[in-house]
Formats: structure tokens, sequence, C-alpha cells
């Protein structure tokens, strides 16, 4: 199996130096713990899992003893399953004052960091490890994706260019380390058991009253509405289970890394935006196994092409931040009137809009609906057509034309 180097590692090893604990969370397989196993070789640091039942019994019961026998520096994986452990981190760190002496992972996001910001506040930097982005499976340095012309210059460097089809080939592989590294080469069978475990072990820990088929069909109707607005109503009628219970699946998918949501765009000054988030999944070839699609040509022409494209290029964008270690501060606009901006990336106080097109060959009608942010308060910058030609090239001057294959 080939290891891939992740963009995190630099962020890694940058707050080892200041913090004295760093946690990795994100969905499981993504690499979180075969990423710091490879950043220890040739360091002192110890090696403990808490999927081992015995260390974590130890580590429950008496976590003062497990903390002697597995002494610091230390990587502690899957800490989520003995948050009993924080305050005696806590006691450590507070006498010793060392940088970088425990790592962590934890796949179970919003539960752990309860605990975490609790116990260990200001004392530990939290990281987000997502699957794979595309330029740390295919080449390229990867950064936060801006509108700015000299850094998308930079962004060719060390990248193939990609047709339409190449790029629906990567939406349809997916972005887990099993199946691009080729340890699992066939992806349906690598997604069922994928699934079939996490619905087993993560979401019976967060809910005990699961049906796994009725999850199963849940998790489907939430796929088949990716890169839309998001409408409980209709996936819990798809699902066949009540509003509620849908509203709590989703928090799971949520809590679990799967999926994630970008919310609207607002400030005083633009009146009559619609509130409701859009729901996206942080990996396509997942969507693709739950909807069914048999092959990326199909899935070219199919009826959902845009919708995936869409939630490829939206992960895309949110995976260049994450991995650089950085707040995405990434919404949508949509108006009552249904005029949308497909995303707004917010930062140094100007708005930047993208739209996402499948076209080579987009025209300057696709840029007048950026006019709407004109009457917000925040100045609005560049602007963008990410779509699938070729090279990098623009509308006009204050207008880019991006390919996909450099996000």
């Amino acid at each position: 199996m080939n290891y891939i180097n992740r963009n995190l590692e630099k962020v890694v090893a940058e707050v080892t130096k200041e913090y004295p604990v760093v946690l990795v969370t994100g969905p499981r397989q993504v690499g979180k713990t075969t990423m710091l196993l490879k950043m220890m070789e040739g360091t002192d640091r110890r090696y403990v899992t808490l999927d081992d039942l015995n260390e974590r019994d130890l580590a429950k019961t008496d976590p003062e003893l497990f903390l002697q026998m597995h002494k610091p520096p230390v990587l502690i994986d899957e800490v989520q399953y003995a948050p009993e452990l924080f305050s005696y981190i806590k006691i450590h760190v507070d006498k010793t004052h060392a940088p970088g002496d425990f790592w962590l992972t934890g796949s179970q996001v919003f539960k752990l960091m309860k605990g975490v910001q609790e116990s260990l506040a200001g004392r530990v930097a939290v990281l987000s490890l997502t699957s794979l982005s595309q330029a740390e499976i295919y080449g390229g340095n990867m950064s936060p994706f801006t509108v700015d012309m000299d850094a998308l210059s930079e962004r060719t460097v060390g990248r193939a260019a990609a047709d339409t089809l190449t790029i629906f080939e990567r939406i349809y592989k997916g972005s887990m380390p099993a199946i691009v590294s080729g340890t699992n080469s066939n992806s349906q069978i690598f997604y069922s058991s994928y699934l079939s475990t996490y619905i087993e072990r993560d979401v019976r820990e967060l809910s005990d009253a699961i049906d796994s088929l009725k999850f199963l069909r849940f998790i489907t109707a939430v796929a088949a509405r990716c890169g839309q607005m998001l409408n409980v109503a209709d996936i819990a009628r798809d699902a066949d289970v009540n509003q509620t219970q849908a509203k709590n699946w989703l928090g799971i998918l949520e809590t679990l890394g799967i999926i994630f949501y970008l919310h609207p765009y607002s400030n005083n000054q633009l009146k009559r935006l619609v509130k409701t988030p859009k729901l996206y999944f942080y990996d396509t070839g997942l969507v693709c196994y739950l909807t069914k699609w048999s092959s990326a040509e199909t899935l070219v022409n199919g009826a959902m092409n845009g919708a995936v494209l869409e939630n490829y290029v939206v992960a895309e964008i949110m995976k260049t931040y994450l991995n650089s270690g950085k707040e995405p501060y990434i919404y949508y606009y949509r108006d009552k009137d249904a005029k949308e901006i497909d995303i707004v990336i917010e930062h140094d106080g100007v708005l930047n809009p993208i739209e996402i097109k499948k076209t080579s060959n987009p025209g300057s009608e696709l840029i007048k609906v950026f006019e709407l942010l004109d009457r917000s308060s925040t100045p609005r910058e560049k602007g963008a057509v990410l779509c699938m030609k070729p090279g990098l090239s623009a509308i006009d001057r204050d207008n880019y034309i991006v390919p996909i294959w450099m996000i």
C-alpha cells in the first residue's frame, strides 16, 4: 500500500511545537492514525489505541495508572472511548507545560469536542482530517482556495489537466485512502463494508434504537439530495421515519464527519434571503455508491451530474481549508426570488462569488448573479466560474475561469 502524504502533516508538526495536546478528529478510515504513525517514525513517541478493550477499560477505570503506563510523548488513538482521560491529561499538562506531549485521535467529533473543550481549553489544538483531497491524490501543492490570480497560477504547478470524464472518474472513485491507494480496488465492496461497520459501531453508540436497514434507507435518501437545500420532511418521507428521527440521524451523520452544511450568506443589508442550509458529503464516492450509479460514464450524463459535481467542488474547497488547519468561511447565496450563487467565500473583509458549471466554455451571462452581492455591506471582490475548461482563463478583469482540476 502506498502512503499518500497529507497536507495536514505540516500543520500537526507546527502545532506540536506550541500546544501540549494535539487532537486530530475526522471520520473513520480517512487516515488519521496512519498519518500520525508515519510522523512518529524515528521518534520516541509511544502508541496506544483504545480500540483495544483492555486498554480502554484501564483508561476508563484508572486513567492515572493508564497515563503512568503510557508516558508522554504518546499517541492515544480513538480517545473518544475514554473521556475520563481528559481531566488527567489536563493535570499532567498543567504540571509539565511540555509542548507535543499528547497526540490524540477521535472519530466522533462533537461528542468528543464537548469533553475536550471543558477540560483542555487553551491547551489543545483541534485539527480536522477529511478524506483525501484532489491535490493530495493527483499532485500539486495545497493551500486554501482563493480567487487570486497569483495564487491560482501557482495551483497549476505539479498538476495535470483533467477533462470532464476524468473529473467524473475522480468523483465516482471517491477519496477514501483505502480505495485511492489501491488496498481495496473494488469500491462497491469497500463502501458496503464501510457502511455496515459504521452503522453497527458508531451509529449504534450515538443512538441505541437504530434499525440498520432503516438507517441505510435514510442515508441513501440523504445522498440523493446532496447539493440541495435541506428538506427534512422529504428525507423523512423517503426513509419512512418521522421528522424528529430524521433530524437526529442527520445530526449523527454530521457528528461522524460524513456530511456537512453550507449555510446561506447573510448580512443586514441583504433582505429576503433564505435561511435553509445546503447539504453535502465529504466523499462523493459514498454518494455514488448509495445512489447506485454503475460507472463514471453513466454518472456524467445522468440526472444527478450537476448536483454531484457541485458537491465535489464544494467538498474540495472545504478540504483545502481544513487540511491547512484553517477555518473555512464559505457560504452560498439564495434569495426569495430563487436567485442563487453557488459559493461565497468571505475573507479579509471581502466576498468572492463562485459559480460551478459542467460546461467547458462559460459565458459572461453566468456572472450576472454576482451583482446580487453588491447590496451587501461587505464589498464584492473577484469572482470565478469553476468549470471544465482545460486552462486558467478570464471572462473579464474581475471574473476568472478556473478549471476544477486546479482546486
